[in-house]
């Protein structure tokens, strides 16, 4: 039975719940709401659906902050915006043109390789040159338009590094908030996002907002190594559980 823009009470529910989850763990860490998000969307809708929404409420809670990311973000983090810019319509391509099935499988792979990426030690004063950068913000781009998972390229490229959390949160959530504007950019130019994902993600931002108040409000309580398994954990479960569904 239709609840909410042709959702079901069901998929409404579960939707509200992983939003809450999710924005309190990028509330947390600056990262992962997408990563988390996307996979446990995508069991309840198509995976364009789940990626589009799951961009719009970036899009919304990144502009609400963006004066800070601006203010903080490391001047790489421009340079792969604009790289993520080109490359994100080709991704959403793709994503259209993948069977829903291994969409979600794809979707799945690359969560569960992001457990593994956030959980990874920091590597000190490592610094990057421009093919690396280049390089991250391709890959960023192309994930973002098809899986709306800027994250797992960007994440081991900053927090890897011994820079200021501050700069490393804002870096990282101002890169998130262009790649959220692209996809959804292109999303609406392909046709692909209609009224019902608006209007379910309009619902959904209520929880966003509240998720990612209260990961802020936790964020300075925690240490570095609890909040890295905490997230690693939660990540890990989220897409385990979108492979469990597949199989």
């Amino acid at each position: 039975m239709e609840f909410l823009a042709g959702f079901t009470a069901e998929q409404v529910a579960a939707a509200v719940i992983a939003t809450f989850l999710s924005a309190f763990v990028r509330g947390l860490t600056g990262f992962g709401m997408a990563i988390l998000l996307v996979p446990v969307l995508a069991l309840a809708l198509l995976p364009v659906e789940a990626v589009l929404v799951t961009n719009f409420l970036a899009l919304l809670i990144g502009l609400s902050e963006i004066r800070r990311l601006v203010r903080d973000a490391e001047k790489s983090a421009w340079i792969i915006s604009a790289l993520v810019v080109i490359a994100t319509p080709p991704g959403l391509w793709l994503l259209t043109v993948t069977g829903a099935d291994l969409a979600r499988l794809i979707i799945a792979l690359v969560a569960l390789s992001a457990f593994a990426i956030i959980l990874m030690p920091s590597r000190g004063e490592m610094t990057h040159g421009p093919v690396t950068t280049g390089g991250v913000g391709i890959l960023s781009g192309l994930l973002t338009g098809f899986a709306g998972m800027p994250g797992p390229p960007v994440v081991p490229y900053y927090v890897g590094r011994t820079l200021p959390r501050a700069v490393v949160t804002a870096s990282m959530l101002f890169i998130f908030t262009v790649a959220a504007a692209t996809g959804l950019g292109a999303g609406i130019v392909l046709g692909e996002f209609g009224w019902e994902q608006f209007v379910l993600a309009l619902a959904l931002f209520p929880a966003v907002l509240l998720g990612n108040w209260t990961g802020a409000r936790a964020s300075g309580r925690v240490s570095d190594k609890v909040w890295r398994v905490c997230v690693g954990l939660v990540l890990g479960g989220a897409a385990l559980a979108a492979l469990y569904r597949l199989i």
